[in-house]
């Protein structure tokens, strides 16, 4: 298992950025997540993850905007860096990116970031 995370991590980049948690946080967060037509990283998350997602814990905590890389940005959304890799998952706060997921590993290491990160944000999800 240790050599899947290492070789899983090597193509993964998590960036987390501090966060000031509040009492309404969990209302304010979305999770976007970029993809492209082809990505098969993406087809992988949808088939692994994206049906139950809505249903968990952390989909009630951060619900799921989809955008294309080559897309504008929805309004009112601002990412410290252009997705560069899809797919990417950002997590934003009153549209304002807060931490990031750069890739998909798999849904074991997908569910932990994700956890970081919003616990990071000021959100404990409890399975």
């Amino acid at each position: 298992m240790l050599a899947r995370l290492g070789r899983a991590l090597g193509f993964l980049v998590v960036f987390a950025l501090p966060a000031v948690p509040s009492a309404a946080a969990e209302a304010e967060l979305r999770l976007v997540m970029v993809e492209q037509p082809g990505c098969s990283y993406c087809l992988r998350w949808h088939d692994e993850i994206g049906p139950i997602y809505p249903k968990t814990p952390e989909g009630a905590a951060a619900p799921l905007e989809r955008v294309l890389l080559q897309a504008p940005l929805p309004k009112g959304i601002d990412f410290e860096a252009p997705a560069v890799f899809t797919p990417t998952f950002v997590l934003v706060r009153n549209g304002t990116e807060i931490g990031r997921i750069e890739g998909y590993p798999g849904e074991d290491f997908f569910w932990g970031l994700l956890g970081r990160m919003l616990e990071s944000a000021g959100n404990k999800v409890t399975p």
